[in-house]
């Protein structure tokens, strides 16, 4: 079978389209160079693995030869993984809603000039043959190369135009000199229950997406009253997270959710799993188990975290991308049941509470099949069938693991085994978090490897790569890479120390500063400044499907800062802030990691030094850490742990297991007793 010039590739994105008729190249000088030489437009493709319709696109033109050999004709076509290349996606993505006026989206189609890639038309995806109101791709093919051939004039007017728009798009830091104050977060706390779905929880109407940030801030903003506490921030959160748990967003029988939910109940999924969605998701429902004591939230992210370990995981310690929507050229098909199949795997008892349990009692709710949402309740069913609510839930987990055991021998859905920097980072980050929540020291074992692997296979020469696989790392890593990777160090030293993690860190937070900070009007921007030059060099402060880089980074350098005693890194912080201050003022609901940021910066941290033999220092941790205090950091440094920085060197340990409290630059004297820390942690309270 004849192959293309991305059988090279690392993607499997990429690697998908490497048989297609189409001549396709990766994103690279030999393409650019190919499109000036022969004054032809560009054809960008943009997707990634698990995207079903990028799938759809691929199947009725990609792989049609004569659709391929009009895009030959006409076009350079490059095909791009958005998981690899954001930095490409972003720009593009702007463009064509700047250009369409319409929503982006995967798969993105773009036109780009040869000389400058400007883009002057796109949209996403173009169906084969004429229908919704889109039309034929081979018809738009030839329209497309026609208008550029023919209105060179309109093109260089147009061309000028996206630059203009681009580069106003660049925030220029245009705060006040004032101080920085908490209003952005009574501000964002307020959108938040305006836009709130008290029926079914969720921050939206459909389609849902499971928006970890919004979450988190509202548990913190309950959090952060106690005198008088804001239940009803309370409440928008853990409607939400139930109401996620129990849906189909969240896979009842293998654990992990899936992208979004396509209506307002969180019934129906997207079928793809990400690894960047259950990273947050496994901290957040950790954190929220601590929060509530509620044992669903703690099953939850066990459950989450089974999977990822089960099914993400290499062998070397990385993580996978993600899932597939798709099986068997369906989507969702791996996941939904027949009444039949299910009454084929369990006893009658079984059914009859798995039924009730999970809607087969109920009309199908997906093509004809079930896909499992949570409907009655255990006590309910248990009334109903005469039994104990704890025969009932055994009945529903005997089922479940007896479908999850047939479920494993179908046909999978394709798993996208790249490892990405910046989703394994998020991944480390909810693993850390929950090992210490959840007092699961496999967990952090489990961080641990893969933040090996990362140094090890992506950190090279004091510079971070941004993918690999199959033993080959490339692709400069971008803000979102070493932002997130610090923040997950900056976790995993709280459930369990290492110095040399503390270095790695520095390492990051130091590139950041140099590559990627703009120092003039503050904030970072997504490449750095040695990055192959581009159309335009986005600086964003605004969460999207990921927190925002910006955002992350921000609340590193004000934590780090302040455990360290680092006013460069205070400094940034506030420089940051600052820059995203008219945004962050304006739409608060739109920027979850900004507002961390600007809670850490405007009432900083406590942080809890502890020092002496290890598995002291580790008793006094888990007590510690058995209280819900987000803006609490307990680091636990065993008296022999070398190479500390000055600040953590000058907090010594001594014959007895002691700690320091510190909140900003102000730390107390040693506390030798435990029974007495925690009462002074408790008269402080919060963090």
């Amino acid at each position: 079978m004849q192959r293309n010039r991305l059988a090279a590739e690392t993607s499997p994105y990429l690697l998908q389209h490497a048989t297609n008729p189409v001549d396709w190249y990766p994103w690279g000088e030999e393409a650019l160079a190919a499109a000036k030489l022969n004054d032809k437009p560009i054809l960008l493709s943009v997707g990634y693995s698990a995207c079903h319709w990028c799938h759809v696109m691929a199947h009725e033109s990609f792989e049609d030869p004569a659709t391929a050999a009009l895009m030959n004709e006409l076009f350079v076509n490059i095909k791009v993984d958005r998981e690899e290349r954001p930095d490409l996606d972003k720009i593009y993505q702007v463009a064509q809603q700047m250009i369409t006026r319409r929503a982006g989206g995967w798969p993105l189609t773009m036109f780009l000039t040869p000389d400058g890639q400007t883009p002057f038309f796109g949209g996403t995806y173009f169906p084969k043959d004429a229908r919704h109101g889109l039309p034929a791709f081979g018809q738009l093919l030839r329209r497309v190369a026609e208008y550029y051939h023919g209105h060179g004039e309109d093109l260089r007017r147009l061309s000028e135009q996206l630059r203009l728009a681009f580069a106003q798009l660049t925030p220029d830091g245009g705060a006040s000199p004032g101080a920085l104050d908490a209003a952005p977060l009574e501000a964002g706390r307020a959108a938040l229950a305006a836009a709130f779905d008290a029926n079914f929880g969720g921050f939206s109407p459909a389609p849902k997406f499971p928006h970890a940030g919004s979450i988190e801030r509202c548990l913190r903003h309950w959090y952060s009253k106690p005198a008088s506490p804001d239940l009803q921030a309370l409440y928008m959160a853990t409607l939400t997270l139930t109401r996620m748990a129990e849906g189909g967003l969240n896979d009842q029988l293998g654990g992990g959710f899936c992208r979004y939910s396509v209506d307002a109940r969180w019934m129906i999924p997207h079928f793809e799993k990400m690894l960047y969605d259950n990273g947050p998701l496994l901290a957040l429902y950790a954190e929220a188990a601590l929060a509530t004591g509620e044992p669903l939230f703690a099953r939850v992210a066990c459950e989450t975290a089974a999977w990822a370990l089960r099914e993400m995981r290499s062998p070397q310690g990385g993580f996978y991308s993600s899932l597939d929507a798709d099986s068997e050229g369906h989507e969702g098909r791996f996941y939904v049941w027949s009444k039949s199949q299910v009454q084929a795997v369990l006893t009658a008892g079984e059914f009859d509470a798995f039924a009730r349990r999970f809607g087969l009692d109920r009309e199908p709710n997906f093509e004809g099949a079930w896909h499992l949402h949570t409907h009655e309740s255990t006590q309910r069913i248990a009334a109903a069938l005469g039994a104990t609510a704890g025969s009932v839930t055994a009945l529903i987990d005997s089922a479940r693991a007896k479908l999850l055991k047939v479920r494993d021998t179908r046909i999978r859905p394709a798993r996208d085994e790249k490892i990405l920097t910046a989703w394994n980072a998020l991944m480390i980050k909810g693993l850390a978090i929950a090992a210490r929540v959840l007092e699961r020291p496999d967990l952090a074992e489990a961080a641990t490897a893969a933040v090996d692997f990362l140094r090890a296979h992506l950190w090279r020469e004091g510079r971070l790569l941004a993918t690999a696989r199959e033993g080959r790392a490339h692709l400069p890593a971008y803000l979102d890479d070493h932002a997130f990777l610090a923040e997950a160090l900056l976790e995993l030293l709280q459930s369990r120390w290492r110095s040399e993690d503390l270095e790695f860190l520095r390492q990051l937070v130091e590139v950041m500063l140099d590559k990627f900070e703009d120092p003039e009007a503050g904030g970072f921007f997504f490449t750095a400044s040695d990055h192959e030059r581009l159309i335009h060099r986005s600086k964003t402060f605004t969460d999207e499907s990921l927190p925002a880089g910006n955002g992350v980074a921000a609340v590193v350098l004000c934590r780090l800062g302040f455990l360290l005693g680092e006013t460069r890194y205070l400094q940034a912080a506030e420089r940051t802030l600052r820059a995203a201050w008219p945004q962050l003022a304006r739409y608060p609901q739109a920027h979850m990691a900004l507002l961390n940021a600007l809670e850490d910066w405007t009432a900083p941290p406590q942080i809890v030094i502890i020092r002496g033999g290890a598995a002291d220092c580790r008793r006094w941790q888990i007590e510690l850490t058995r209280r819900y205090a987000p803006k609490r950091l307990v680091f636990a440094i065993p008296q022999d742990a070398a190479g500390l920085p000055a600040a953590l060197a000058g907090k010594p340990a001594a014959t007895a297991t002691l700690a320091y409290v510190c909140t900003g630059m102000a730390c107390s004297a040693p506390i030798t007793d435990l029974g007495e820390l925690l009462r002074a942690l408790e008269a402080g309270a919060p963090p």
